[in-house]
């Protein structure tokens, strides 16, 4: 459960395909999931629990991260069950959390932040080199973040819930979108444009909804 920012992150591990078959690359990406805010992401040519640790590590300083303010959660890889991943968590005071055990679909922002990536109309089949893929990667995350307008965010950006003031962002467009539905109500099908909200929670796993009576 997340209310705010820097709460709740969750991470983990895509393939790239290389130019040749056989040939890929491993994306690590470390996803906040109340603001969908990449705030950490890595390429290499193997999946290593030493590596991982180097980017969790960084991430956290990065994002100023204090003891006990954090949760990561990650499906049931080896490098996310690592006893090295495990062993830097406990040092900075981050809380873990893992999926349930034969269960595909326990990590579903990370998995939903793969298949924006990989249906990106620029994303290609393969990629010639791992120079090549990285500055994909480099450019879709500044993208990703900066500009994709987020259904889940009200349609802000990643960056606008992370960094900046979403209600002030939210209240100044759905005044803009009143001044233009006076001026022109059938545009909105003579419909008053409603003021989108963020979300007051978001989970992992939503609580099972009790039944009435």
């Amino acid at each position: 459960l997340a209310v705010s920012i820097r709460e709740v992150w969750t991470w983990d591990i895509t393939f790239l395909k290389g130019q040749e078959r056989g040939v890929h690359y491993y994306l690590y990406v470390v996803l906040d999931i109340y603001s969908r805010y990449v705030v950490g992401w890595m390429l290499a040519d193997r999946e290593c629990q030493h590596l991982a640790e180097q980017l969790l590590q960084e991430t956290c300083k990065n994002q100023k991260i204090r003891e006990g303010q954090l949760c990561l959660h990650a499906d049931r890889g080896a490098s996310m069950k690592s006893k090295t991943v495990e062993t830097l968590l406990l040092k900075l005071g981050v809380a873990k959390s893992h999926s349930r055990p034969h269960v595909s679909n326990d990590n579903p922002f990370s998995e939903a932040a793969f298949k924006t990536l990989k249906y990106c109309p620029a994303f290609p089949e393969r990629f010639g080199a791992m120079a090549e893929a990285e500055l994909f990667c480099r450019e879709y995350f500044v993208w990703y973040n900066g500009s994709h307008h987020h259904t889940g965010l009200a349609l802000l950006t990643p960056a606008q819930v992370h960094y900046g003031d979403p209600v002030a962002l939210r209240a100044a467009r759905h005044q803009t979108l009143l001044s233009a539905y006076e001026r022109c109500p059938s545009r909105f099908g003579y419909r008053v444009p409603r003021l989108e909200v963020l979300p007051l929670a978001v989970y992992i796993n939503p609580p099972a909804k009790s039944k009435a009576g």
